[in-house]
């Protein structure tokens, strides 16, 4: 935390200052008490004294000030803030192997409600678009700002078989030709992210490499995520048959396009990388005078001072 006028945080010496002149206040009363020599006498006057409760209110009216001066001294702090505009075009494998139940209750499930969780808490002004793939890979949702469409389409998805990764890629950049322009920046496209999500090894069309170089001259990061376990397993045709995650495609082409890779082997590891890739994507950290935080703070600490006074010694500090 930073300041905008670190020189009034001198003013903070009131608060030893006050200290102080508390503690002389409080010796002075105890001189006098001592000349009241009739203890038994004292206790029939003032058989319930508040003891160390009446030193609570003084302790909080101190804290009252100190709040208050750092907020004179214009604090700063990083806030998250909502980035006002992007593209993001969520990519999901909709192959066989998605159907393979080493992730509850299967991990195309899981995948689903994962990714439309990922697509309600990304910032308002986020244009959104769907892909799926398996042999081939189709644009579903061209970028939008219509969440209820993309969630719509995420659950009319349909499997299929082989894996296309090198063809979702260039599925994806295709969506992100179709970014509606921005009124107040005519010409400028919005910055754009994929998110591809993946369990299985690519088997047909174009090879992963070629998706990358497009990614790369198109200058969009791809964010990958390989889902699943190295153990998962689906029956076919009355064969069953291996299916396990292929991480390392998925950290070849986030290395190579500027993205961040990430692993989920369960449900719940799948929802907090989408939180994540959602937090560092959809918002920056800026840094913000926050000056209205310690006055809201100083305010409670002088209700309490109130309240404590009031109760303990019946009247207001």
């Amino acid at each position: 935390m930073t300041f905008l006028e670190p020189t009034r945080l001198w003013l903070l010496l009131l608060v030893p200052a006050l200290a102080v002149a508390y503690v002389l206040l409080q010796w002075r009363r105890r001189k006098y008490a001592l000349r009241f020599t009739n203890v038994a006498l004292l206790d029939k006057v003032a058989p319930r004294r508040p003891g160390w409760r009446r030193h609570l209110a003084a302790v909080l009216t101190m804290l009252t000030v100190g709040l208050l001066v750092a907020a004179f001294a214009q604090p700063q702090d990083e806030v998250r803030v909502p980035r006002e505009r992007a593209t993001i075009v969520v990519t999901m494998d909709v192959s066989l192997s998605m159907m393979a139940e080493d992730v509850h209750p299967t991990r195309d499930q899981a995948a689903r409600e994962a990714a439309k969780q990922f697509v309600e808490d990304l910032p308002r002004t986020f244009n959104v678009a769907l892909v799926s793939f398996a042999g081939t890979a189709k644009v579903l949702v061209p970028p939008t700002t219509d969440r209820a469409a993309v969630l719509q389409a995420i659950d009319r998805m349909e499997l299929d078989e082989s894996t296309a990764t090198g063809e979702a890629i260039f599925a994806s950049l295709d969506a992100l030709e179709q970014v509606p322009d921005d009124p107040e920046n005519p010409g400028r496209p919005p910055p754009a992210r994929i998110v591809l999500m993946s369990d299985g090894f690519r088997n047909v069309g174009r090879s992963v490499q070629s998706g990358i170089e497009a990614a790369r001259r198109a200058n969009v990061p791809v964010y990958t995520i390989g889902f699943g376990t190295p153990y998962g397993s689906v029956e076919i045709d009355g064969d069953r048959m291996p299916v396990p995650v292929d991480l390392e495609t998925m950290e070849r082409i986030a290395a190579a396009t500027g993205g961040k890779t990430y692993a989920a082997e369960s449900s719940e590891e799948l929802s907090q990388v989408y939180a994540d890739i959602g937090s560092s994507i959809g918002y920056t950290t800026e840094e913000r005078e926050v000056t209205a935080r310690f006055v809201g703070f100083a305010l409670l600490s002088a209700l309490a001072a109130a309240v404590v006074s009031l109760f303990f010694l019946g009247r207001l500090p």
